[in-house]
């Protein structure tokens, strides 16, 4: 089902009711943005395309009768609907004056808010639920590869962020493209010809991590030598990718909750903080939601960076977007390995099809290419790994311990990414400390 054309703006100081809001207008095929505050929700305004605001009234600092008022002369076109937990007919006649169309009364469920946004959009704004999305229709988006209706939404809110510069959040298991879906954000938009800096921040050992997102001045520590530019010095102008988010120390998430909150850097040992203007893209395959409910993550930075969310799907949500994926892994290593005519049997398909693939498309490539490596003319069922092919099921008898399965599965993992600890760890959801020790 393709996403629906207009865009929402939420804005709310309880989070939990952000989360709510978002849920229900996702379920609704929405895409939205989320603002903690009315501050936010201005900035979200001035660079976004959005048809709806549905903002609380009590906020703190300016509340929600005076953006909706802000709206009305900065942004008349827009439909504003406001959301209470304190009714009152004085709140309802007032906001209805300064310009909302709607006044709902929390708690409301799903379908109260289905009909209150249904109610206030522009009418131009409304498509149906089985009209083709507005984006490309094409196999291949800046190197994203799918013709899956979970890819049609997907580049359709590309396409709406790309032009930009909201905070983005992109969240998906390991191997699921979300760095793919971070460059095709930035060279599809318009900081195209801007820097584009991707850090790896579960990579970097925890104490560097600091320094080499902000830099730092001369003899600020032992061993800075020279002053020297962080990674958002260096991406000033352009994006931003901080993979593995989840990862950041408390130290590095207070910096960069900062950064956001300010639109400033400064560098470790200066006193003087520089103003900067990029763009923020997040990811991560841990579930930051959790982690904040678990105080592992700041929960104000968590709303910092989730304004807009992207889910990168599993390949085992999109089965039907495994032969061009085959085909494109197919054309990217034929003339690498002198294979230029080795093509891929119908039964071979039907077995990577077939998989469940828990390494996702990164574990498509894998395999694609040891075939080709293996293969003559045609891959056949020989060539794909043992592992993807029908097993022998197992009996009773041979029931082994929770320690000897475990090592068997981290063996296997193992094999599947070439013995890459990183990736292996992300796949099993541990860290690479607690993979090691395993394997010790």
């Amino acid at each position: 089902m393709a996403l629906k054309k207009a865009n929402i703006l939420v804005v709310d100081d309880d989070y939990d009711m952000l989360e709510l809001i978002q849920r229900q207008l996702k379920e609704q095929n929405f895409h939205s943005f989320k603002a903690p505050s009315a501050i936010e929700a201005i900035n979200i305004l001035k660079y976004n395309a959005v048809d709806l605001v549905i903002t609380d009234l009590q906020m703190p600092g300016i509340g929600g009768m005076e953006l909706i008022k802000y709206c009305e002369e900065h942004f008349p076109d827009i439909a504003k609907l406001v959301i209470t937990g304190y009714p009152s007919v004085d709140g309802a006649l007032k906001a209805m004056k300064s310009g909302a169309v709607d006044y709902l009364v929390k708690p409301f469920t799903a379908e109260e808010l289905r009909n209150s946004v249904e109610k206030s959009l522009p009418k131009k704004s409304l498509i149906s639920e089985n009209k083709k999305s507005q984006g490309p229709q094409t196999n291949v988006y800046a190197g994203i590869v799918g013709q899956s209706e979970k890819i049609e939404q997907l580049v359709d809110i590309i396409e709406r962020v790309k032009n930009n510069r909201a905070t983005i959040l992109i969240q998906g298991e390991s191997g699921t493209g979300k760095e793919l879906v971070a460059r095709a954000i930035h060279y599809k938009g318009s900081f195209a010809a801007n820097p584009f800096i991707a850090v790896n921040c579960g990579a970097i050992p925890e104490e560097l991590l600091e320094s080499e997102l902000f830099g730092y001045r001369k003899g600020a520590f032992t061993g800075a030598n020279e002053n020297r530019q962080g990674f958002f010095q260096a991406a000033a102008g352009g994006t931003i990718f901080l993979d593995e988010i989840g990862t950041a120390s408390t130290t590095v998430q207070t910096r960069l909750l900062r950064v956001l909150q300010e639109k400033e850097v400064r560098r470790i040992g200066e006193q003087k903080a520089e103003k900067i203007e990029l763009r923020v893209v997040a990811a991560t395959n841990s579930d930051l939601f959790q982690m904040v409910k678990e105080g592992h993550f700041r929960e104000d930075l968590y709303y910092r960076l989730n304004v807009v969310q992207i889910t990168t799907p599993p390949l085992r949500e999109r089965k039907n977007d495994i032969p061009l994926l085959a085909q494109n892994f197919l054309q990217k290593y034929r003339s690498e390995y002198g294979k230029s005519q080795i093509k891929l049997s119908d039964k071979a398909l039907a077995i990577l099809q077939r998989h469940s693939w828990p390494g996702n498309v990164r574990e498509l490539e894998n395999v694609i290419q040891r075939a080709i490596i293996m293969g003559e003319d045609t891959i056949e069922i020989k060539h794909l790994p043992n592992y993807l092919k029908y097993p022998i099921p197992a009996s009773n008898s041979a029931l082994k311990s929770l320690g000897e399965v475990e090592k068997e599965y981290i063996l296997k993992v193992l094999a599947r990414v070439d013995n890459n600890i990183t990736r292996a760890a992300q796949i099993l959801q541990i860290d690479r400390k607690t993979l090691r020790r395993k394997l010790k």
